[in-house]
């Protein structure tokens, strides 16, 4: 009974599966700019930054017009995540869920930091920012977290070279085996 009822199901699903078209008449294949214009993934290693750069104090300029309203005065408070706070090695983040991962306790990258900013930001407009927007929002973000000198320009050169506070929290993979 058992076999029977298995090969029934076989031979149902063969038949559905020959039935369905090859297209379903919609969609296309994206051209090569398009593609482009959607892989701006950057990495830890910071390889994909583009060109641009920025500093803290018109990282400042921007986060009071794009940012304040959701995360609060120097990104200590408001109703979406906060941004800055100092590193604690004693913080246990798996036992502690009330504990508030910032950029400056729980970012493990300050590349990815850039990327996420880029992908992301701001809520009501992500991927609006310029290359030069998001590091000097980004440059803005680290300073505020104490993590670099707030005249330090951000750029492709200098921001995979920040040693985030936190990084030792994570482990990243490029996936290649190596």
């Amino acid at each position: 009974m058992r076999r029977g009822l298995i090969l029934i199901l076989l031979v149902v699903s063969a038949g559905a599966a020959a039935e369905q078209p090859e297209r379903y008449g919609f969609g296309r294949t994206p051209t090569a700019q398009e593609i482009r214009r959607w892989d701006i993934d950057i990495m830890p290693d910071g390889k994909q930054l583009p060109p641009g750069g920025g500093n803290a104090q018109r990282g400042g300029i921007i986060y009071a017009e794009k940012c304040l309203s959701c995360h609060g005065e120097e990104g200590r408070g408001g109703p979406n995540d906060q941004l800055a706070g100092a590193y604690d090695p004693a913080v246990n983040f798996a036992a502690d869920m009330k504990a508030a991962r910032t950029i400056g306790s729980y970012w493990p990258y300050a590349t990815t930091l850039y990327d996420y900013i880029n992908r992301a930001m701001p809520f009501n407009a992500p991927g609006s920012l310029s290359a030069d927007e998001v590091y000097s929002l980004t440059a803005y973000l680290l300073s505020l977290n104490g993590i670099i000198d707030p005249d330090v320009e951000m750029n492709a050169r200098s921001l995979p070279g920040v040693v985030m506070p936190a990084r030792q929290r994570f482990y990243w993979s490029d996936e290649t085996g190596r």
